[in-house]
């Protein structure tokens, strides 16, 4: 009988015990808290300076990628606005070689071909900055940067008819008859060319762009081009191409315009 109240003073004890180690441990830890406030805070500071350097680096990252898609946009609007206009000059000249005859004296003819060698002249050094030339490290090493290499095939296009239009005479000439013909070819050229720029299969090489197309596209169209500086040559025995300068703006003035 007397076991029972030693049992609940025994209990009794060891509560109270316990209750006095938590308190124990609590004020251990408030101490520890108080004592190392400063770490504590420092870590808190860390943790939060970590999570929003997270946060920067994928707003930074997406605001690259939106940068880089303005930059996209931009150049295929400039280029296609580029692309427009040689589509209009080279149509204007193939008219020009289909009416020549037709024109009211020289002087008028002289000045209608030195304006179109002129639009084409210009549009080739404004294509450099979209459609650089192919393998710069490989030829011609003492020229400007942006005159190195192997001008690709829709620059090509656009000297090709120059030549022809600088060969035109008002009044028959050498293979006359097919002149627009051949001015229309160079224009096909450039075209499927300028397509290809635009190919969505290869939006994620726009920044590289030309030096960038596949391999099998490019080598047709080198060999297209090639074709056309045959029929060239062939047309214009007494054209040398290759001594001519990239850009060519130094059409003789006849003298009829110079009164």
């Amino acid at each position: 009988m007397s076991s029972a109240p030693f049992s609940l003073a025994v209990a009794s004890g060891r509560s109270g015990l316990q209750k006095q180690g938590v308190a124990m441990g609590l004020e251990s830890l408030f101490g520890w808290l108080q004592s190392n406030i400063e770490v504590f805070v420092a870590l808190s500071s860390a943790a939060v300076a970590v999570f929003g350097a997270v946060i920067s680096r994928n707003e930074t990252r997406k605001q690259r990628g939106i940068q880089l898609e303005n930059l996209r946009h931009g150049l295929d609007a400039q280029s296609l606005g580029w692309g427009n206009q040689c589509i209009d000059v080279l149509t204007r000249a193939a008219t020009f070689a289909r009416t020549r005859q037709h024109q009211s004296n020289d002087a008028s003819f002289f000045q209608q071909r030195i304006n179109l060698m002129l639009a084409i002249s210009a549009l080739v050094e404004r294509g450099r900055l979209f459609f650089p030339n192919i393998d710069p490290h490989h030829k011609g090493a003492d020229k400007e940067v942006a005159y190195r290499g192997d001008r690709p095939p829709i620059l090509d296009a656009l000297m090709y008819a120059y030549y022809e239009i600088e060969a035109l005479s008002r009044q028959g000439g050498p293979t006359a008859d097919n002149s627009a013909d051949y001015i229309d070819d160079c224009r096909r050229l450039l075209v499927s060319e300028l397509q290809a720029h635009f190919d969505p299969r290869r939006r994620d090489a726009i920044v590289d762009r030309y030096d960038d197309q596949r391999l099998d596209h490019r080598s047709e169209a080198i060999a297209r081009a090639k074709g056309l500086k045959t029929q060239l040559k062939s047309r214009r025995p007494n054209l040398n191409i290759p001594d001519r300068k990239e850009t060519l703006q130094r059409a003789k003035v006849p003298p009829a315009l110079m009164i």
